[in-house]
This record gives structure tokens, sequence and C-alpha cells, in this order.
């Protein structure tokens, strides 16, 4: 989409790109990075440049032991970590470093090379040691180094991570490595499992970032850069732009689209938000409710097969099961999810009686269709990954040769437009451009993602060391046995896990949350009888919506910012609008036909009409508009036989049948009679 139909869209400016890098700056700290110009900037440039390549020769060609890999990979982030992020948001001027940062990124990525190099010899010294129980330090030479080696480098992660991650992770952090000491562990134990060992920093976690998420983050990096956003703007306008409330309808499904390849919720919220929220308040949406959509919508992309984000790499390896088996089981939930964001955004259209764009302004679907092969290389993933030919990171690799293939139209248009030297010398110079800066920024992408995932290793060594996951378990299990209605005791175990998802998830991405409730809360799930699958979803989509549910609601304050909203109420009005992700969790806990396990077509079919209908009852009520303007006893129906039907029995399903389309008829005539 072009400047000019932007500003016919919205009726006014949609924001600079300055704006939009205030915007980023303030709310996701993956955007508050240094300011480097000049020779620096190209330095920079080029490390994050060369250690995408590194990424994908690793994970294609590389035959090293995994800790080798892990380490390189690891010291190459930690100084990439702070040549790109200060040691707070407003130390941002040009080309400003301290030295205390140059000897900390010094000091943490030596240790993680230290370890690289050395790796035979300190199998063998390490693996002495660990046999001597305490660990006498006095027993092996040069122990001490060794100790001093692992409190470097996890001294110096962590505080990477506080800058670009943020402190919320660090707090569960502290107080597991606490506990760990407090019950009666050595630091020279703790060092060995936390630093050395496969379950602290270099736990699953980690093994599945270098392996599989920092080659898809640079995937996604490319594809960016194809114009893919504006493509999916675009046939969202054609698809639902005309219709009653058609900017929030467009802005639910491109934000829908676009938030499965970025992985940010933040990100994906200014991106599309800068169209899409003042697009809607032309339309006569509120601010509030505009950037709640954006907000709600940008959030749940992670959710949205085929990519979800990075967490389905996790989850995969999780719950022992396939990437594609992974996006499979995803679909369902996440097309209710998006249903139900559309349905409110619906009711409220008809409540304001707001109309969609002209016509004569929406995009034409006949020229729209020219730019269909941008989807190339996301079908050709879809297709390499679900049939199985090829290995995850192979497939991702032949996605980037794609993205770089289908880029070139638009490359050759425009070198054709640039005067002075051959239109040949500007094509390769264009080309060289977009394929350094997709791997620069698919480098700087890799940061955030692999911080994390380290540190929630760390959580999961912590809780592995000192057996702290048998005993919540056991825990758990107690309190059950003293409820005597076992559903009545799964809710309450559900609903104690949902809130910790959410409060663990507040500021921190949704990898880490999801490895943080992967070791600590999923067990006791499926301990209490839930399966495997279930409950890792359970957990994936509730650390997710925290981006949306105050008081921290990182996307939704991100959007209340473009929208010039009030950001409480704007977080309020995303939480009121994801209400399916607050519900279909619980509908696939008791019921995991929904996620395609050990079902069969009817049991499935039944499963998303009965949920369709209780989310239109549920959104109905919310809204307090059907048809007319309901009074409270038939909104309190409509949301109990929302409820109902959410619950997967045959009884349920029949009663909230029965209230939510008797209320919609009673509404239907009682309307009718009022307008004759």
């Amino acid at each position: 989409m072009s400047e000019k139909d932007k500003k016919n869209l919205s009726g006014a400016e949609t924001g600079t790109a300055a704006d939009m890098d205030e915007v980023m700056r303030k709310y996701d700290r993956e955007s508050a990075t240094r300011i480097w110009e000049g020779a620096p900037k190209a330095v920079v440039q080029v490390i994050s440049v060369l250690f995408s390549l590194y990424c994908i020769w690793s994970t294609l060609w590389s035959t090293s032991d995994m800790p080798i890999r892990l380490t390189a990979f690891l010291g190459l982030i930690i100084i990439m970590g702070y040549l790109n992020y200060p040691i707070r948001k407003g130390h941002v001027r040009p080309n400003s470093m301290p030295w205390y940062d140059f000897v900390i990124m010094a000091l943490g990525a030596g240790s993680f090379f230290y370890y690289c190099l050395n790796y035979t010899r300190l199998v063998m010294v390490i693996t002495s040691a660990s046999k001597i129980d305490p660990w006498n330090v006095n027993a092996v030479d040069g122990a001490w180094f060794f100790i001093l080696l692992g409190v470097v480098g996890i001294l110096c992660l962590a505080e990477l991570c506080r800058r670009c991650v943020g402190l919320p992770i660090l707090c569960v952090v502290s107080v597991l490595l606490l506990y760990t000491f407090a019950s009666g562990q050595s630091l020279a134990r703790v060092i060995y499992t936390l630093f050395f060992g496969t379950s602290g920093v270099m736990a699953t976690p980690i093994q599945v970032c270098a392996k599989f998420i920092a080659v898809f983050i640079i995937f996604g990096a490319f594809l960016e850069r194809t114009g893919i956003a504006g493509f999916f703007i675009d046939l969202a306008n054609c698809a639902a732009g005309s219709s009653s409330g058609g900017p929030a309808k467009v802005a639910v499904i491109s934000s829908a689209l676009c938030g499965m390849v970025s992985g940010s919720s933040v990100g994906n919220t200014v991106t599309t938000g800068s169209v899409t929220i003042p697009m809607m308040q032309k339309t006569g949406y509120k601010g509030e409710f505009a950037a709640a959509v954006e907000a709600a919508a940008s959030t749940g992309g992670q959710i949205m097969p085929p990519i979800m984000g990075a967490a389905a790499f996790l989850m995969a390896e999780y719950m022992d099961t396939t990437y594609a088996a992974v996006a499979l089981k995803a679909i369902l939930p996440a097309l209710l999810y998006f249903t139900g964001i559309f349905l409110s955004v619906h009711l409220e259209a008809k409540r304001l009686g707001l109309q969609g764009i002209p016509r004569d302004q929406l995009p034409k679907m006949k020229i729209l269709i020219r730019s269909i092969y941008l989807l190339l290389p996301l079908a050709v993933l879809v297709w390499l990954v679900a049939s199985g030919t090829r290995t995850l990171q192979f497939s991702a690799a032949i996605a980037i040769v794609l993205t770089v293939l289908v880029s070139l139209p638009g490359i050759f248009a425009g070198s054709r437009g640039q005067h002075g030297g051959s239109f040949a010398v500007h094509a390769a110079k264009d080309l060289a451009s977009m394929i350094a800066g997709s791997l620069e920024a698919g480098g700087r992408g890799c940061i955030t993602v692999a911080v994390a995932c380290s540190m929630a290793g760390i959580v999961a060594g912590c809780i592995t060391v000192t057996g702290l996951a048998s005993r919540l378990i056991n825990a758990v299990v107690n309190i059950s046995r003293m409820i005597p209605n076992p559903v009545l005791a799964m809710f309450i175990a559900l609903f104690l896990t949902m809130l910790c998802c959410i409060v663990l998830g507040m500021g921190v991405p949704t990898t880490a949350n999801y490895c943080i409730m992967a070791s600590t809360c999923a067990p006791i799930l499926i301990t209490l009888g839930i399966g495997k699958i279930p409950a890792h979803f359970f957990v994936f989509y509730f650390g997710i919506v925290a981006d949306i549910t105050p008081p921290v609601a990182l996307a939704a304050y991100a959007g209340s910012a473009i929208a010039k909203s009030n950001p409480m109420k704007t977080g309020v009005n995303a939480t009121k609008l994801a209400i399916a992700a607050f519900i279909v969790p619980y509908i696939f806990a008791f019921n995991p036909a929904m996620l395609l396990v050990d079902t069969n077509p009817l049991q499935v079919a039944q499963i998303v009409v009965t949920s369709l209908a209780g989310l239109f009852g549920i959104a109905a009520a919310l809204n307090g508009t059907l048809f007319r303007k309901m009074g409270a006893l038939f909104r309190l129906l409509l949301a109990a036989g929302g409820l109902c039907m959410m619950f997967p029995d045959t009884a349920t399903d029949a009663a909230g049948l029965l209230l939510v389309g008797g209320v919609c008829v009673f509404e239907y005539l009682s309307a009718r009679r009022a307008r004759a």
C-alpha cells in the first residue's frame, strides 16, 4: 500500500518512522538499543551479519559437539548484546559505549569462548570433580578457576538479560537461586549444573534456539523485507474493508497474518497499528477500542500457525513431537481466538452504526493478485515441514533463498527509477543491501530470544537440582485430594496455573515464559490427569495473553501510544476482546479433541460449532447490544449460555444453545416490533 493510500484510508498521517521508533523504544526493550553512526555502525552491522551466517552454517553443516556450538553461540550473543543494549534505556547517545561495558562484554564472551576452545579438557576436569560430593575444589587442579569462569559467565548473561529482556525473569531466577543455596547446594555444585552441565544455561531452551529458532528468526527478517506486511494489509482490506466497521476487521486479519511471522506482539502492534489504528479512529471507533483491537490481534499472531513466533519449536521439544504436529494442533484454538475478536469488532460496529471503507478507496483484487508470489516462501516452508521431506533447518534455508528470489521484482522496479549508473549496478547494490539488512536484523532479533532461553534454562536447572518440581507436584496433588469433586479440583488447579502464567509473563518474552511454565506448572497439570499436549498448550496460551492483561499490558500500551488513548482502558478493552484466549484453554484442557487428540471429525465439528456459538454469546453479553441495547438480565443469560457451551458436555451444550438461542430470538422479535 502506498503512502497516498494510507493517508486516504486514515484521513491523517499514520505516523513517521521516528514516531514509531519512539513508541517501540518505550514499550519494547528489544528496540531500546544503542545508536551507532559511521564506521562504528558498519562494524556492528558486520558482526550481526556474520553472526547470522554463522547460525545458518552451524545449523546446516556443523558437526561439532553440541556444547561447543552452544558456547560459541552464546559468546557471540553476549558480544552483540552489549554492543546493542546500553545499561539503561535513556543512555542512547550516538557512538557511546562506556569502558565498563567493554569489560563486561569481554569477560562474559571470554567465559563461553574459553569453554568452547577447551571443551575436551574441561570435560575431563569436570567429570573428575563431579565425582567428589561435596565438590572439594582443592582435590582437582584448577577447579577454582572453573568455578570463577562459570560465575562470571552467568553474571554477564544475567546483566544482559536485565538490559534486553527485563527484570521479571531475573527476579524469578534470583529467587530460585536463593532457594537452591538455601536447600544446601554448594556453589561448586550449582555452577557445575548451571554452567557446565546440560540442565542450566545450555539446557533444552537454548539448544532449540541455536538449532531452530535462530534460523527461523533470520527467515522472518528476510520475509519482512519483501513487503509481505503491506500485502497482508491490502489483502485484509480487500476481504473485509468495505463491511461494517471494516478497518477493525482489517486490523484483526492483517495482524493475525503479520504476527505469526514477527513473533513479537509489541513489534506487530506498532508495525501494523501505525496503519490500522488511525483507519479505525477515522471510521468512528474510540481510541481505546481501536488500540485494543490491534493489540489483541497482534498478540494472537503468536498462536497463529504455521510459524507461531518461536515457541512452537520449544513446544515440539518439550512435548516430544514434531513441529508440524504442533502447528496442526494449534489451528482450531487460533481460529476460535480470532473469531472471538472478529465477533466483538462486528458487534461494536453495529452498536455504533459504523460503515466500512468506500470500495473506490480499497486496493483492487486483480492488482493484489499480481503480488501473490510473495506467499511462495511461506507456502514452500509449510509444505516442506508438513511433508517431512527436509529438516526444519534445511526447510528454513530453502525458504530464505526463495524469499530473496521473490524480492527481486520489487528490487528491479526500484532500480529502474534510479538515475546515474547502469540498471545492473543499482539492482546489485539494492539486492546486496536487502540481504545484508535482513541478515543484520535477523542477528539482532536472536539476542533477546537467546538470552531469555538461557535464563529459562537456569530456572529449569534450579528446579532440577533442588527437586522443587516434585515438591510442587506433591503439594498440588495433596490439595486436590482435599476437594471431593474432581472436576472442581481440576478447575482450581487450572485457574491457579493461569494466574502464574499471566503474572510471570508480564514483561517476559513468550519463549522464556513458556519455558518456565513448561518446567514448573505443566508437569503439575500432567500429574493431575491432563494430557501432555493440552497441559503445554494451556501454559503457552496464558503466557501470551500477559501482553494484553493489565497492569503490565505492553502490547496494549504500545497501541494506546499510537491512538493517544488511555493505556489502562486500552488494556481492559484488549482483555475483553481476547476473552476467547481466557476460555479456549479450559476447553481443550477438559476436552483435548479441540487439539485433535484422540478424536474424530464428528467430535471436532461439535466442539467448533458449540464453541463458536458460545463465543458469540459471551461477546454479545460483553458488548451489551444485540439488535438493540440489552438489559442486565439478558446479558447475564447470554454469558451463562456462552459459558455452558464452552464446557465440553452434551447436556451443557444443549442448555447453552437454548439460552443463547432464546435470547437471540427474543431480542430480534423485540427489535422488529420496536421498528414497526
